[in-house]
């Protein structure tokens, strides 16, 4: 048998922190308890089901409130561990993960929680009954049985070895339920909060703020270390001054630059601001279906024209993008390095050269006086700055392109109704997990979020086998493979990755920088410095 705490990869990042006080110091700390943290989240949550949204927002709110059989481990980013799972072993032939649960964890109603609970919660994500929804049914496929031989013991029994199921199993977006909750009401994971998490829910009042109070009944000994927590619902420049006035005391998910130097220059060391590669990147979607998407010359004429390195250093200076990156994060363990990424089309140093070689595509295509339309989002930050990048390096080879911004609902129709040209949209993800970025650019009749609307068998056959490797090794040799014919075909193609800017009152302490906005939001270790 296998023991539990393995790694899903290596990390590489850079979190650079601005204010006073180094994270060495903080650590030698001990926390304090009491107080209220007060934070900025940009909208409200459209519901309370963990398994029916994909949203920040929704993640922010709900975190401090529920548990997950595993977690992210903030300190060893991406290697997992227990949240309610104590202990767990994989079978040699990958097949069989079996946990043991921590044992007198309670919900927030006082009932028991155990291994019927997690059976009842990932049985719901899998197989989703009649008005539920699940995002991530696809991530949990390969389970063909949940067994829970005692109360403290639940066993997952796969049909197929799936490398990413430990990954899985750690996502934030997991929240356990109450099977006896569900039975009664199989809604109520919709309209009502009550789970087992370091903090209770108090109230939300829509367009306000929503309030957690803490949990004393909390499994984790001493914690939470807050009285509780209040969010502000706020965006835009009243966020920003909301910050630099002490309102609140964090916004979580990331700032934009010229944001970060106002308040740099405004508040000073009262303020810590922390950076870091983000898990979100923009790719361009190219309408197969239509002429002249079809033909290859043409989509790798247009990404060639684009120069990504020269791009990424000027856009850094406005806007929250900065790393040239193919289909995984740059500095993920297995990402693909940059002289190796620099060899294929579209991510050559040399811009001049590529827009010359560009031209001639065009031109052998019959499509040197191209016109289209990029459809976009109406979100001015990042989107404005990086569509206007993109029709100014297309007008250097001779394209005509109309930026069309459009709001999420009318942007993802039309995407999904095969209605556009070109579409540039952003992804964001939880982890650093080669299943859920490589899932993008498979064939769009297994996967629904490649909305280019290709076939590619190749690419489904290389999808398949790095997610069944047996060894890291094994699946990077696949992954690369993936990754040089998905940017060769550019069917769908990485334009420039994110860049994470956090600022934060410079008393919390607990909370970790990671790549993810969604990650490390359960507050469970936040605790508040004295003035």
């Amino acid at each position: 048998m296998r023991a539990g705490y393995i790694a899903s990869g290596l990390f590489v990042g850079l979190a650079v922190a601005l204010a006073a006080g180094g994270v060495a110091a903080q650590t030698q700390e001990t926390p304090r308890k009491g107080g209220t943290l007060i934070f900025g989240v940009d909208a409200d949550p459209p519901n309370y089901d963990c398994a029916g949204t994909t949203t920040f927002v929704a993640m922010q709110t709900l975190s401090p409130h529920y548990s997950t059989l595993l977690k992210f481990d903030p300190d060893k980013y991406p290697q997992a561990k227990g949240d309610l799972a104590q202990s767990w072993t994989i079978s040699p032939d990958g097949l069989t993960y079996t946990f043991k649960l921590k044992p007198g964890v309670k919900f927030h109603d006082g009932g028991a929680l155990t291994a019927e609970d997690v059976k009842a919660t990932f049985d719901r994500i899998r197989n989703p009954p009649p008005g539920a929804v699940s995002v991530r049914q696809a991530d949990y496929g390969d389970i063909a049985s949940i067994e829970t031989p005692d109360p403290q013991t639940v066993v997952f029994k796969l049909g197929k070895p799936a490398a990413s199921m430990i990954n899985n199993f750690a996502s934030p977006w997991n929240c356990v339920l109450s099977a006896a909750k569900l039975k009664s009401d199989p809604e109520y994971p919709k309209n009502r909060i009550m789970g087992s998490g370091a903090f209770k829910f108090v109230e939300h009042i829509k367009g306000s703020h929503w309030v957690g109070a803490r949990n004393d009944s909390y499994f984790e000994k001493d914690k939470p270390y807050l009285d509780g927590f209040r969010i502000v619902f706020i965006k835009g420049a009243p966020m920003l001054n909301a910050l630099q006035g002490g309102q609140i005391m964090a916004e979580f998910r990331g700032l934009a630059p010229a944001e970060r130097d106002r308040l740099k220059q405004t508040v000073g060391d009262k303020l810590r601001v922390e950076e870091m590669p983000w898990l979100c990147k923009f790719d361009l979607f190219f309408n197969v279906q239509k002429q002249p998407w079809s033909d290859i010359r043409v989509r790798h004429a247009l990404s060639m024209a684009v120069d990504r390195w020269k791009g990424a250093e000027a856009l850094s200076r406005t806007a929250f993008v900065r790393a040239v990156g193919g289909t995984l994060r740059p500095g993920y363990g297995l990402a693909i390095k940059d002289d190796e990424l620099a060899k294929l089309p579209g991510f050559g140093r040399d811009g001049a050269a590529a827009k010359a070689e560009a031209k001639k595509l065009l031109q052998q295509a019959g499509a040197q006086n191209l016109k289209f339309t990029l459809l976009s989002r109406s979100v001015p930050m990042p989107y404005e700055p990086v569509g206007i990048y993109l029709v100014d390096q297309w007008r250097q080879i001779g394209v005509t392109v109309e930026l069309s911004p459009r709001d999420v609902a009318q942007q993802k129709a039309a995407m999904i109704a095969g209605n556009f040209d070109v579409v540039l949209d952003a992804n964001c993800y939880d982890t650093d997990e080669p299943d859920n970025q490589l899932r993008l650019y498979i064939s769009n009749d297994k996967s629904p979020v490649n909305v280019s609307h290709a076939i590619d068998r190749d690419l489904d056959d290389l999808f398949e086998k790095q997610k069944r490797a047996t060894n890291e090794a094994e699946r990077a040799k696949f992954i690369r493979a993936f990754e040089k014919r998905a940017i060769e075909q550019s069917y769908t193609v990485p334009v420039v990755w994110w860049h994470r800017i956090v600022a934060r009152d410079a008393r919390i302490r607990g909370w970790k920088m990671s790549p993810s906005h969604y990650l490390n939001q359960d507050l469970a270790a936040v605790w508040l410095a004295e003035k």
